[in-house]
C-alpha cells in the first residue's frame, strides 16, 4: 500500500510541475518576454543565452526547492543576490506590463494622459517603498 500511495504522489508532482511548466512557457512564449527584453537591452543577437539561463535557472532552483540546503552568506551576497533577483522581477514585471499595455489603458481610462510622468514615478517610488519597508520592517536577520 506504501509503494502505491509513493507512486501516486510521484505522479501528481509531476503531473502539477508540468502543468505549472507548461503555463510558464505559454506564458514567456506567447508575450514575447524574452525577445522583446533583448530589445530593449540591444541584445538580440544574444537571445539564446537568455533561453538557456532561463532553462538553468529553473533547473537549479528546483533542484535547490529539492533540498534541505541553507546557505550562510554574508548580507553583502545575500544583498547582491536579492539584488539581481529584484532586477528580473521587475524587468519581467515591466516587459508584461508594456506587452499587455496596461499603463497606457489605465491613464487612458482615469483620464490622466498629461500626468503619465508623475504616474511613472508614483509607481516607482510605491515599489521601491515597499521593498524596503519589507526588508527593514519584517526581515528577521
Amino acid at each position: 500500500m506504501n509503494l502505491v500511495h509513493d507512486l501516486l504522489l510521484v505522479l501528481i508532482g509531476l503531473a502539477g510541475g508540468v502543468a505549472v511548466g507548461s503555463g510558464f512557457v505559454a506564458f514567456i512564449t506567447v508575450l514575447d518576454i524574452v525577445p522583446r527584453l533583448a530589445q530593449v537591452t540591444c541584445t538580440q543577437s544574444r537571445v539564446y543565452l537568455y533561453e538557456y539561463v532561463i532553462g538553468l535557472g529553473v533547473l537549479f532552483f528546483t533542484w535547490i526547492d529539492f533540498r534541505t540546503l541553507l546557505l550562510s552568506l554574508p548580507h553583502v551576497f545575500t544583498a547582491i543576490f536579492g539584488l539581481n533577483m529584484g532586477i528580473y522581477v521587475g524587468m519581467l514585471a515591466a516587459a508584461l506590463t508594456e506587452v499587455v499595455n496596461v499603463i497606457p489603458i489605465t491613464a487612458r481610462r482615469l483620464n490622466m494622459q498629461e500626468y503619465m510622468i508623475y504616474f511613472l514615478i508614483a509607481m516607482a517610488l510605491g515599489k521601491v517603498t515597499g521593498s524596503l519597508v519589507e526588508w527593514f520592517l519584517f526581515q528577521n536577520f
